[in-house]
């Protein structure tokens, strides 16, 4: 009887059993709780990158609009990378971001030191690790998280918002004779003599003007650094004169007639304008439609205005002021050579941007404004040109 009964017992495995299915249960169990740590890390991480994006994306865009050339530890473009940077919470955290963690690498594409990267810390060195649940019972407290991000304020070749009219881009003044040359906004482009009130029609010049174009480091065009808060007063060009004063109007896109042209100078036209494309001018006297759309646009921001002090826009109910928009640049060699070889319509390529405030219209129909830092796009339709007037800002990695 007792040997019948040891026997069974021996053989008996239930108690087996129970032990296998509490060990299951308790590895089941940590690798579920595990799982919501590596969960949890995961979330880290993406909130971390996340975080360096904004903080990239806020550098570059300090770039463009405050200054390009202070990278300074106090300047815009890292104070604003840091400071966007630390407002975006990892897990429940701000990171750690310091000037040391914001650096312009050069980009040899553009040949200027376009890029911004930030790095954002959540760890042991910077003393904010982020702290782990269960993984603590296997020895494991805490985990470091980090991440970069690099942002660039590039050549930007296309532009919605365009204004209806164009003025000539930026080129160096050879007409002062002895003296030394400076471009001012009242200087006329001249590469042919001048026979009376026709420009340029006449033999060619000793000593032309001098445009070089977008696309070399050479580019004589407008710039966002040295030309911002420069004064321009626009009028109709009704004397066929190349000069930054005079604009030309043309039909964009799907535009036409007095209304249209109207509604492009009050309103936002969403169509894109690249670099290349040529410019159908407007026939008609658009000085009344210029007049009128110019004023619905100042009243729809109409407490803006041109602080000299900071070189910018205050007063407005806007992030950005719906006053400032582009002025497309036309190519002042081609049109001039238009004329040389008696063209009957000007010839109007983009070959750049100008962003534009505009401060009011007076009562002699003359636009009056002053040059500001714009954002453009970077569109596939053509290249971006090293020394274009707008970047575009954008991550790239």
């Amino acid at each position: 009887m007792t040997t019948t009964r040891t026997h069974t017992l021996r053989r008996d495995e239930r108690g087996f059993s129970l032990i296998t299915v509490g060990f299951g249960f308790m590895g089941l169990f940590a690798a579920t709780m595990l799982a919501i740590d590596v969960g949890m890390l995961v979330v880290a991480r993406a909130q971390a990158q996340t975080a360096a994006d904004s903080g990239a994306l806020a550098g570059a865009t300090a770039l463009v609009f405050n200054s390009f050339t202070d990278r300074s530890a106090s300047g815009p473009a890292v104070v604003g990378a840091i400071n966007t940077a630390t407002s975006n919470k990892v897990v429940g955290r701000s990171p750690s971001v310091t000037s040391a963690d914001v650096v312009f690498p050069f980009n040899p594409a553009t040949g200027q030191s376009d890029l911004v990267q930030v790095t954002v810390h959540r760890t042991a060195a910077r003393g904010n690790p982020v702290s782990t649940l269960i993984a603590t019972f296997f020895g494991v407290n805490d985990a470091d998280i980090f991440a970069t991000a690099t942002a660039t304020a590039a050549p930007a070749n296309a532009q919605t918002c365009v204004l209806p009219f164009t003025i000539p881009d930026k080129w160096i003044e050879k007409q002062c004779g002895m003296s030394s040359c400076t471009w001012t906004p009242t200087d006329t482009f001249n590469v042919y003599a001048d026979h009376g009130n026709q420009q340029n029609v006449g033999e060619p010049l000793s000593n032309p003007d001098i445009y070089i174009p977008p696309g070399s480091r050479d580019a004589t065009g407008y710039n966002p650094v040295t030309d911002r808060g420069v004064q321009l007063v626009l009028k109709n060009n009704t004397q066929n004169r190349i000069a930054p004063g005079m604009y030309n109007a043309w039909d964009l896109p799907g535009s036409v007639g007095g209304d249209d042209y109207r509604n492009n100078i009050a309103q936002c036209n969403p169509n894109l304008i690249a670099i290349g494309d040529v410019m159908t001018p407007e026939n008609g006297n658009m000085t009344g439609p210029t007049q009128q759309g110019t004023e619905d646009l100042v009243a729809a921001d109409p407490n803006a205005y041109w602080n000299a002090d900071c070189n910018c826009v205050k007063g407005s109910r806007y992030a950005t002021s719906p006053r400032i928009r582009v002025v497309p640049l036309y190519n002042p060699t081609r049109y001039t050579d238009g004329q040389h070889t008696g063209k009957s319509q000007p010839e109007l390529e983009v070959v750049n941007y100008l962003g534009f405030f505009v401060e009011e219209i007076n009562g002699g129909g003359e636009v009056i404004g002053r040059i500001t830092p714009i954002a453009g796009r970077v569109s596939g339709s053509g290249s971006s040109p090293i020394g274009a007037f707008s970047q575009a800002i954008m991550l790239v990695k």
